[in-house]
């Protein structure tokens, strides 16, 4: 992978919070316009480290790299304006219940962009329309569906064009065929936007369908033990927990049809 296909490169990363270590030594590399899939056990730190990429948390040692460029030494300025690149949807969608789904989408236009009210309102469709929502401008989310409002809530992440896309347990609460949905849109976006897209789950059906790449996190020895499409991973790997993990049930290389 040349330097100039890497979008993320995460650089001797350890986590801790205060004494206790939640993992050591992380190195990997996000290829740009990819979809990268954070997978491990139980307790192994997946949405802490999605917390360490998106700025929320200062790793214990190592650094985060954007484009060969280091997040965690830029100053707070410089951080601010990198975070405005990204895109995140929390596992809850984390919308604001007394706001439209139209207002929740237009805050961070409102905040970020100088556009006429005409303008932000057509962009605010349009997003809406690119996650299957057309129409749905003045529900609010109570009055919608758990999948409706995580696509609403993508389509709130999607708001200022971002060059990378960022997930949290996206399937979390979602019923088989909503998942299968937004798995699909997920693909959709990397084909259509080419965003790169960082997701966490453990959901074996997901990370079949949407992971080009992959990192495997296991709890008890708090290292990353594996990185690559996890297909071939559980093709050719030797690594025993690892090919426990993936073969959990009857899924596989047939999710991508």
């Amino acid at each position: 992978m040349s330097a100039d296909e890497i979008k993320i490169e995460m650089r001797d990363l350890t986590m801790a919070y205060e004494s206790y270590l939640v993992m050591k030594d992380i190195n990997a590399r996000v290829k740009t316009g990819s979809v990268f899939v954070i997978m491990g056990t139980s307790g192994s730190g997946k949405s802490t480290l999605l917390r360490h990429l998106i700025g929320l948390q200062r790793p214990a040692k190592g650094d985060v790299l954007y484009d060969g460029k280091s997040f965690w030494k830029m100053d707070e300025e410089a951080r601010r304006a990198q975070l405005r690149h990204y895109g995140v949807l929390f596992q809850s969608g984390a919308l604001w219940s007394s706001m439209t789904l139209a207002e929740n989408v237009a805050l961070p236009l409102i905040e970020y962009s100088d556009w006429s009210r005409g303008d932000l309102q057509e962009i605010v469709r349009l997003k809406l329309a690119l996650v299957g929502l057309s129409g749905f401008e003045d529900y609010y989310p109570a009055e919608i569906s758990g999948g409706m409002r995580k696509r609403a809530g993508l389509a709130r992440a999607m708001a200022l064009d971002p060059e990378i896309l960022f997930f949290d347990e996206p399937s979390a609460g979602l019923d088989p065929i909503s998942s299968r949905n937004l798995d699909r849109l997920i693909l959709e976006l990397r084909d259509s936007l080419g965003a790169t897209i960082v997701v966490v789950t453990h959901e074996l059906a997901s990370i079949f369908m949407i992971a080009d790449d992959s990192i495997f996190l296991d709890a008890d020895t708090k290292t990353m033990r594996a990185q690559g499409n996890p297909n071939e991973l559980l093709k050719h790997s030797g690594d025993a927990k690892l090919r426990a993990f993936l073969s959990r049930g009857d899924v596989g290389e047939e999710s991508k049809t």
